[in-house]
Protein backbone atom coordinates (compact mmCIF):
# COMPACT_ATOMS: atom_id res chain seq x y z
CA UNK A 1 0.00 0.00 0.00
CA UNK A 2 1.22 3.50 -0.89
CA UNK A 3 -0.36 6.56 0.71
CA UNK A 4 0.32 9.98 -0.76
CA UNK A 5 -0.10 13.33 0.98
CA UNK A 6 -0.65 16.37 -1.24
CA UNK A 7 -1.22 19.40 1.01
CA UNK A 8 -1.54 21.79 -1.94
CA UNK A 9 -3.38 19.91 -4.75
CA UNK A 10 -4.70 21.52 -7.89
CA UNK A 11 -7.03 21.19 -10.80
CA UNK A 12 -4.71 21.17 -13.81
CA UNK A 13 -5.97 22.62 -17.07
CA UNK A 14 -3.57 21.83 -19.92
CA UNK A 15 -3.94 23.89 -23.09
CA UNK A 16 -2.06 23.03 -26.30
CA UNK A 17 -0.89 25.65 -28.78
CA UNK A 18 0.87 25.43 -32.13
CA UNK A 19 3.04 28.33 -30.91
CA UNK A 20 2.90 30.53 -27.82
CA UNK A 21 3.39 34.31 -28.06
CA UNK A 22 3.75 36.34 -24.88
CA UNK A 23 1.52 39.42 -24.81
CA UNK A 24 -0.63 38.30 -27.73
CA UNK A 25 -3.91 36.44 -28.27
CA UNK A 26 -3.11 32.72 -28.39
CA UNK A 27 -5.71 30.32 -29.73
CA UNK A 28 -5.60 26.80 -28.35
CA UNK A 29 -5.85 23.67 -30.45
CA UNK A 30 -6.97 21.49 -27.53
CA UNK A 31 -7.61 21.55 -23.80
CA UNK A 32 -8.04 19.00 -21.02
CA UNK A 33 -8.59 19.01 -17.26
CA UNK A 34 -6.91 16.59 -14.84
CA UNK A 35 -6.62 16.25 -11.08
CA UNK A 36 -3.19 17.58 -10.13
CA UNK A 37 -0.57 17.90 -7.45
CA UNK A 38 2.44 15.63 -7.05
CA UNK A 39 0.92 13.17 -4.62
CA UNK A 40 -2.33 13.05 -6.56
CA UNK A 41 -0.37 12.24 -9.71
CA UNK A 42 1.58 9.50 -7.92
CA UNK A 43 -1.66 7.93 -6.69
CA UNK A 44 -3.24 8.20 -10.15
CA UNK A 45 -0.26 6.49 -11.80
CA UNK A 46 -0.25 3.68 -9.26
CA UNK A 47 -4.01 3.17 -9.58
CA UNK A 48 -3.78 3.11 -13.39
CA UNK A 49 -1.32 0.22 -13.09
CA UNK A 50 -3.33 -1.78 -10.58
CA UNK A 51 -1.29 -0.82 -7.50
CA UNK A 52 -3.09 -0.13 -4.21
CA UNK A 53 -2.81 3.58 -3.40
CA UNK A 54 -4.67 6.18 -1.37
CA UNK A 55 -4.46 9.93 -1.92
CA UNK A 56 -4.76 12.17 1.14
CA UNK A 57 -5.53 15.78 0.27
CA UNK A 58 -7.54 18.83 1.30
CA UNK A 59 -10.73 19.53 -0.66
CA UNK A 60 -12.62 22.79 -0.68
CA UNK A 61 -14.61 25.10 -2.95
CA UNK A 62 -15.84 24.35 -6.48
CA UNK A 63 -12.37 23.13 -7.52
CA UNK A 64 -12.47 20.72 -4.58
CA UNK A 65 -15.78 19.27 -5.78
CA UNK A 66 -14.32 18.88 -9.26
CA UNK A 67 -11.23 17.19 -7.81
CA UNK A 68 -13.36 14.60 -6.03
CA UNK A 69 -15.32 13.88 -9.20
CA UNK A 70 -12.17 13.51 -11.30
CA UNK A 71 -10.57 11.17 -8.75
CA UNK A 72 -13.76 9.11 -8.56
CA UNK A 73 -13.86 8.85 -12.34
CA UNK A 74 -10.22 7.69 -12.31
CA UNK A 75 -10.91 5.09 -9.62
CA UNK A 76 -8.46 6.66 -7.16
CA UNK A 77 -9.06 5.85 -3.50
CA UNK A 78 -8.83 9.00 -1.38
CA UNK A 79 -9.10 10.47 2.09
CA UNK A 80 -10.28 14.03 1.57
CA UNK A 81 -10.05 16.58 4.37
CA UNK A 82 -12.64 19.40 4.01
CA UNK A 83 -11.19 22.92 4.19
CA UNK A 84 -12.76 26.37 4.21
CA UNK A 85 -11.00 27.80 1.15
CA UNK A 86 -10.92 26.50 -2.41
CA UNK A 87 -8.04 24.44 -3.71
CA UNK A 88 -6.08 25.98 -6.60
CA UNK A 89 -6.45 25.78 -10.36
CA UNK A 90 -3.23 25.70 -12.43
CA UNK A 91 -2.85 26.28 -16.16
CA UNK A 92 -0.20 24.65 -18.34
CA UNK A 93 0.53 25.72 -21.91
CA UNK A 94 2.14 23.05 -24.08
CA UNK A 95 3.79 23.54 -27.49
CA UNK A 96 4.40 20.85 -30.15
CA UNK A 97 8.10 20.40 -29.29
CA UNK A 98 7.22 19.60 -25.68
CA UNK A 99 7.99 23.06 -24.31
CA UNK A 100 5.84 23.52 -21.22
CA UNK A 101 4.83 26.81 -19.57
CA UNK A 102 3.12 26.55 -16.18
CA UNK A 103 0.98 29.16 -14.42
CA UNK A 104 0.46 28.02 -10.83
CA UNK A 105 -1.82 29.60 -8.25
CA UNK A 106 -0.52 29.78 -4.64
CA UNK A 107 -3.32 27.66 -3.19
CA UNK A 108 -5.51 28.00 -0.09
CA UNK A 109 -4.34 28.94 3.39
CA UNK A 110 -4.99 26.00 5.75
CA UNK A 111 -5.48 26.64 9.45
CA UNK A 112 -3.74 24.58 12.11
CA UNK A 113 -6.73 22.28 12.63
CA UNK A 114 -6.97 21.52 8.91
CA UNK A 115 -3.24 20.69 8.82
CA UNK A 116 -3.63 18.48 11.88
CA UNK A 117 -6.48 16.60 10.24
CA UNK A 118 -4.38 16.05 7.10
CA UNK A 119 -1.62 14.40 9.13
CA UNK A 120 -4.21 12.40 11.08
CA UNK A 121 -5.75 11.16 7.82
CA UNK A 122 -2.34 9.81 6.77
CA UNK A 123 -1.93 7.99 10.09
CA UNK A 124 -5.45 6.58 9.73
CA UNK A 125 -4.56 5.30 6.28
CA UNK A 126 -1.40 3.61 7.57
CA UNK A 127 -3.21 1.98 10.48
CA UNK A 128 -5.98 0.65 8.24
CA UNK A 129 -3.60 -0.84 5.65
CA UNK A 130 -3.66 -4.63 5.52
CA UNK A 131 -0.49 -6.66 4.95
CA UNK A 132 2.85 -5.80 3.37
CA UNK A 133 4.99 -2.69 3.53
CA UNK A 134 3.26 0.68 3.70
CA UNK A 135 4.89 3.72 2.10
CA UNK A 136 3.82 7.27 2.85
CA UNK A 137 4.80 9.84 0.22
CA UNK A 138 4.91 13.55 1.07
CA UNK A 139 4.63 15.41 -2.20
CA UNK A 140 4.86 18.91 -3.61
CA UNK A 141 4.72 22.44 -2.31
CA UNK A 142 3.11 23.52 0.93
CA UNK A 143 0.07 25.79 0.94
CA UNK A 144 0.61 29.43 1.96
CA UNK A 145 1.33 29.84 5.67
CA UNK A 146 1.94 26.14 6.37
CA UNK A 147 4.87 25.45 8.72
CA UNK A 148 8.09 24.56 6.92
CA UNK A 149 8.53 21.49 9.11
CA UNK A 150 5.20 19.92 8.06
CA UNK A 151 6.90 17.13 6.11
CA UNK A 152 9.39 16.56 8.90
CA UNK A 153 6.43 16.10 11.26
CA UNK A 154 4.93 13.67 8.77
CA UNK A 155 8.16 11.64 8.61
CA UNK A 156 8.09 11.20 12.38
CA UNK A 157 4.35 10.46 12.72
CA UNK A 158 4.23 8.01 9.80
CA UNK A 159 7.30 6.20 11.10
CA UNK A 160 5.67 5.85 14.52
CA UNK A 161 2.65 4.32 12.76
CA UNK A 162 4.93 1.75 11.09
CA UNK A 163 5.31 3.16 7.56
CA UNK A 164 8.30 3.98 5.40
CA UNK A 165 8.37 7.59 4.21
CA UNK A 166 9.39 9.20 0.90
CA UNK A 167 9.58 12.96 0.32
CA UNK A 168 9.33 14.73 -3.05
CA UNK A 169 9.45 18.46 -2.45
CA UNK A 170 11.78 21.42 -2.84
CA UNK A 171 12.96 24.59 -1.19
CA UNK A 172 12.24 25.38 2.43
CA UNK A 173 10.10 22.29 3.29
CA UNK A 174 12.71 19.84 1.98
CA UNK A 175 15.59 20.73 4.30
CA UNK A 176 13.84 19.93 7.64
CA UNK A 177 12.31 16.83 6.02
CA UNK A 178 15.78 15.58 5.07
CA UNK A 179 16.99 16.29 8.61
CA UNK A 180 14.27 13.90 9.84
CA UNK A 181 15.97 11.08 7.83
CA UNK A 182 13.22 9.84 5.51
CA UNK A 183 13.59 6.49 3.79
CA UNK A 184 13.69 8.11 0.35
CA UNK A 185 13.83 11.53 -1.29
CA UNK A 186 13.37 12.31 -4.99
CA UNK A 187 14.78 15.71 -5.95
CA UNK A 188 15.55 16.77 -9.48
CA UNK A 189 19.02 18.10 -10.24
CA UNK A 190 18.17 21.74 -9.45
CA UNK A 191 16.48 20.78 -6.18
CA UNK A 192 19.50 18.68 -5.24
CA UNK A 193 21.77 21.64 -5.98
CA UNK A 194 19.67 23.84 -3.68
CA UNK A 195 19.80 21.19 -0.98
CA UNK A 196 23.59 20.67 -1.01
CA UNK A 197 24.48 24.26 -1.88
CA UNK A 198 26.64 23.64 -4.94
CA UNK A 199 26.37 23.39 -8.72
CA UNK A 200 26.13 19.86 -10.15
CA UNK A 201 27.10 19.59 -13.81
CA UNK A 202 28.15 15.96 -14.21
CA UNK A 203 26.61 12.65 -13.26
CA UNK A 204 29.56 12.02 -10.93
CA UNK A 205 28.84 15.22 -9.03
CA UNK A 206 25.16 14.24 -8.73
CA UNK A 207 26.11 10.79 -7.40
CA UNK A 208 28.54 12.26 -4.87
CA UNK A 209 25.96 14.79 -3.63
CA UNK A 210 23.34 12.05 -3.25
CA UNK A 211 25.85 9.80 -1.45
CA UNK A 212 26.53 12.59 1.02
CA UNK A 213 22.83 12.77 1.89
CA UNK A 214 22.73 9.00 2.36
CA UNK A 215 25.67 9.24 4.77
CA UNK A 216 23.71 11.94 6.58
CA UNK A 217 20.79 9.61 7.26
CA UNK A 218 18.54 9.50 4.17
CA UNK A 219 17.87 5.90 3.13
CA UNK A 220 17.71 6.32 -0.66
CA UNK A 221 18.23 9.35 -2.91
CA UNK A 222 16.67 9.12 -6.39
CA UNK A 223 17.50 12.10 -8.60
CA UNK A 224 15.42 12.73 -11.72
CA UNK A 225 17.51 14.18 -14.55
CA UNK A 226 14.95 14.90 -17.28
CA UNK A 227 16.29 13.80 -20.66
CA UNK A 228 19.22 12.11 -18.89
CA UNK A 229 16.99 9.69 -16.98
CA UNK A 230 17.52 9.22 -13.26
CA UNK A 231 20.13 8.05 -10.81
CA UNK A 232 19.53 6.18 -7.54
CA UNK A 233 22.02 6.10 -4.67
CA UNK A 234 21.70 4.10 -1.45
CA UNK A 235 24.21 2.73 1.02
CA UNK A 236 25.42 0.03 -1.38
CA UNK A 237 24.88 1.11 -4.98
CA UNK A 238 24.67 3.90 -7.52
CA UNK A 239 22.45 3.07 -10.49
CA UNK A 240 21.71 5.13 -13.61
CA UNK A 241 18.71 4.48 -15.86
CA UNK A 242 17.69 6.22 -19.06
CA UNK A 243 14.84 5.90 -21.56
CA UNK A 244 14.67 7.58 -24.97
CA UNK A 245 11.52 9.38 -26.14
CA UNK A 246 11.50 10.67 -29.72
CA UNK A 247 8.25 12.66 -29.71
CA UNK A 248 7.57 14.16 -26.27
CA UNK A 249 4.12 15.63 -25.79
CA UNK A 250 4.08 16.91 -22.21
CA UNK A 251 6.47 16.76 -19.27
CA UNK A 252 3.77 17.64 -16.73
CA UNK A 253 3.67 14.97 -14.03
CA UNK A 254 6.44 12.86 -15.58
CA UNK A 255 8.58 13.06 -12.44
CA UNK A 256 5.58 12.04 -10.35
CA UNK A 257 5.01 8.99 -12.56
CA UNK A 258 8.70 8.16 -12.26
CA UNK A 259 8.38 8.25 -8.45
CA UNK A 260 5.24 6.09 -8.61
CA UNK A 261 7.02 3.41 -10.63
CA UNK A 262 10.06 3.52 -8.34
CA UNK A 263 7.94 3.12 -5.21
CA UNK A 264 5.95 0.33 -6.81
CA UNK A 265 9.19 -1.52 -7.41
CA UNK A 266 10.57 -0.94 -3.94
CA UNK A 267 7.28 -1.80 -2.22
CA UNK A 268 7.10 -5.15 -4.01
CA UNK A 269 10.64 -6.19 -3.08
CA UNK A 270 12.50 -5.28 -6.28
CA UNK A 271 16.18 -4.40 -5.99
CA UNK A 272 17.28 -0.81 -6.46
CA UNK A 273 18.25 -1.21 -10.12
CA UNK A 274 14.98 -2.89 -11.14
CA UNK A 275 12.90 -0.37 -9.19
CA UNK A 276 14.70 2.56 -10.82
CA UNK A 277 14.21 1.08 -14.29
CA UNK A 278 10.49 0.74 -13.61
CA UNK A 279 10.36 4.35 -12.43
CA UNK A 280 12.16 5.66 -15.50
CA UNK A 281 9.86 3.68 -17.81
CA UNK A 282 6.76 5.09 -16.13
CA UNK A 283 8.16 8.63 -16.34
CA UNK A 284 9.12 8.23 -20.00
CA UNK A 285 5.69 6.84 -20.82
CA UNK A 286 4.08 9.91 -19.23
CA UNK A 287 6.10 12.22 -21.50
CA UNK A 288 4.46 10.57 -24.53
CA UNK A 289 0.95 11.45 -23.27
CA UNK A 290 -0.97 14.75 -23.45
CA UNK A 291 -1.45 17.03 -20.46
CA UNK A 292 -0.90 15.35 -17.12
CA UNK A 293 -2.30 11.98 -18.18
CA UNK A 294 -0.72 9.06 -16.39
CA UNK A 295 0.40 5.90 -18.20
CA UNK A 296 -1.25 2.53 -17.86
CA UNK A 297 0.28 -0.85 -18.71
CA UNK A 298 -0.33 -0.48 -22.45
CA UNK A 299 1.55 2.84 -22.51
CA UNK A 300 4.76 1.20 -21.26
CA UNK A 301 5.30 -0.96 -24.33
CA UNK A 302 8.06 -0.23 -26.80
CA UNK A 303 10.12 2.19 -24.71
CA UNK A 304 13.86 1.42 -24.95
CA UNK A 305 15.62 1.75 -21.60
CA UNK A 306 19.22 1.37 -20.49
CA UNK A 307 20.42 0.55 -17.00
CA UNK A 308 23.93 0.58 -15.57
CA UNK A 309 25.36 0.01 -12.11
CA UNK A 310 28.55 1.82 -13.18
CA UNK A 311 27.32 5.34 -14.05
CA UNK A 312 29.44 7.40 -16.43
CA UNK A 313 30.70 10.00 -13.96
CA UNK A 314 31.84 12.33 -16.76
CA UNK A 315 28.38 12.56 -18.35
CA UNK A 316 27.20 16.18 -18.48
CA UNK A 317 23.70 16.50 -17.03
CA UNK A 318 21.26 18.96 -18.59
CA UNK A 319 18.02 20.60 -17.59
Amino acid sequence: MIITLTPNPSIDRTVAFTELHRGAVNRAVSSRVDPGGKGVNVARALTANGVAATAVLPVGGPEGHLMEKLLTDAGVDRLGVPIHQSIRLNVTAVEPDGTTTKLNEPGPRLDEEELRLLLKAVTTGVESAVGGDVWVVACGSLPPGAPEDLYARLVRSAREAGAKVAVDSSGAPLRPAVAASPDLIKPNRVELEELVGTSLTTLGEVVDAAAGLVRGGVGVVAVSLGRDGAVLVDGDTAVHAHASIERPRSTVGAGDCMLAGLLHGLSTGADAASALRTGVLWGAAAVRLPGSRVPGPADLDGIPATLTTTPDRSLAVRD
